[in-house]
């Protein structure tokens, strides 16, 4: 498969921000917080966006959250014990004006139950910008991909350091967004040091897209975020907010710990810093992406 000039139908606002972002050579960083876990939830996704988030992550709880970790699932139970919801979770979003794109994470339980084409009419409804299932194989992802095209909700798709190069071809090719590389094999988490994989991943990814590439699963410190965002156009990072906001951090701990990751991503002669964000389709507009899922 190859890349080709022209615009990108069904790319939305979310990708079109971060590759906007990224032309002026910003690194990008997408913070994640789950849904429902205190009253003030939406006073955190408020306070990171404000701290310096190009967008935000916002879990809708599961039940059987496959993809996550102990810190991650502590959230999730948290948030279904106070009798949180997928449509409290998008009524609560309806209302919120956060500046900057709001992306789903969830299961695609939620998203089967509903029904595709409602499903992503709800979040269009909300203003969500993007979805995340990381349960929804390559192979099964066209119908729900087309549905959440045709509602301008970008199908942000995860790659993983197993994939190969032809799939991981495909992958890039029906992503909207940005694409998610996976950090590592294993669950959502915080780790000491950053996986020898997460680099790797960035630079196959990078090496075949124009799709904004940021690498998450693993990236716990600022540090580790720049160590990353050096080889792709940034990070998103979980567990380490959500640990500290279950520890009672609130919309300051939160933004304080934004406003320290965004620091260091921005710092001069940072690895990050001096990669820059520029890429050569970014100025002309979105390359079209041959293929489909």
């Amino acid at each position: 498969m190859s890349i080709a000039e022209g615009p990108v139908a069904g790319a939305g606002a979310l990708e079109e921000r971060l590759r906007a972002h990224r032309a002026a050579g910003r690194k990008l960083l997408i913070p994640y917080v789950m849904a429902g876990t205190s009253d003030d939830w939406t006073d955190v996704v408020q306070a990171v966006a404000a701290a310096g988030a190009d967008a935000v992550e916002v879990g809708i709880p599961f039940s059987d959250p496959m993809i996550d970790g102990p810190v991650i699932q502590r959230a999730a139970t948290v948030a279904l014990a106070r009798a949180t919801t997928p449509a409290s979770v998008l009524s609560a979003l309806s209302k919120l004006d956060a500046g900057v794109p709001l992306i789903v994470m969830t299961y695609y339980n939620i998203i089967f139950h509903a029904g595709l084409e409602r499903a992503a009419g709800m979040l269009a409804d909300a203003g969500v910008a993007g979805a995340i299932l990381p349960d929804v194989p390559l192979d099964e992802v066209g119908p729900w991909a087309d549905a959440a095209d045709t509602a301008g909700i970008a199908t942000v798709l995860l790659a993983a350091p197993t994939t190969g190069d032809d799939r991981m071809r495909a992958i890039c090719a029906r992503a909207r967004g940005f694409v998610y590389g996976v950090g590592l094999m294993g669950v959502t988490g915080e780790r000491q040091d950053l996986a020898a994989s997460a680099g790797v991943i960035a630079r196959r990814l990078k090496a075949i897209t124009e799709v904004p590439v940021l690498v998450g699963i693993g990236v716990s410190t600022p540090a580790q975020a720049v160590q990353v965002a050096g080889v792709a156009d940034g990070a998103v990072v979980g567990s380490a907010l959500v640990r500290r906001l279950l520890a009672g951090g609130g919309p300051d701990g939160a933004a304080a710990f934004v406003a320290e990751l965004r620091g260091a991503l921005d710092a001069p002669g940072s690895p990050a810093a001096v990669s820059g964000g520029r890429t050569g389709g970014d100025a002309a507009g979105p390359p079209r992406r041959s293929g489909g899922g």
